[in-house]
């Protein structure tokens, strides 16, 4: 995966298609960029465990626990950051994924804040990359997880 010219096209524009090891396009975006007609759709990416305190309500050391010791990809709907003002928040929810895996990691510390992504966009792109965007994986799971530790397991 070429991070530069990945890093590079997406400061310009702050959007970015890219067709993943599946053959999927995913579109990642900054937050500022998504307005309603995009759809709802669209899961916070970070790349660090201390980003959530800038996208989530304050959470509890168990919940923090939860996301740092997740053994497959998983995608997190949790209550809004109150300062939060652009992006996807469904009543006063969003959807956040940690990404671990190596390459997509290093792609989105590059990038050096939150991001936005929808899968399986369907756009025409040149970028493309082997590398499998661990949300695609079968094994990825997705659950509710409140600042206080609630935990309701939705899709795993």
């Amino acid at each position: 995966m070429d991070h530069a010219k990945l890093v590079s096209s997406f400061r310009e524009k702050g959007v970015l298609h890219l067709k993943e090891g599946n053959g999927k396009v995913i579109t990642l975006m900054k937050p500022e960029h998504w307005n309603l007609e995009l759809g709802e759709d669209w899961i916070f990416l970070l790349f660090d465990l201390f980003q959530i305190r800038t996208i989530c309500e304050p959470f509890s050391e168990v919940s923090l626990d939860i996301v740092e010791y997740a053994g497959k990809p998983t995608i997190y709907h949790s209550p809004a950051n109150l300062i939060m003002k652009n992006g996807p928040i469904v009543d006063g929810i969003l959807q956040f994924s940690l990404i671990l895996e190596p390459n997509w990691n290093k792609l989105l510390f590059q990038i050096a804040q939150p991001i936005l992504v929808k899968i399986d966009t369907g756009e025409a792109t040149g970028h493309h990359t082997p590398v499998l965007f661990p949300l695609l994986s079968p094994g990825a799971k997705e659950m509710f997880l409140g600042p206080d530790g609630d935990v309701k397991i939705m899709r795993g």
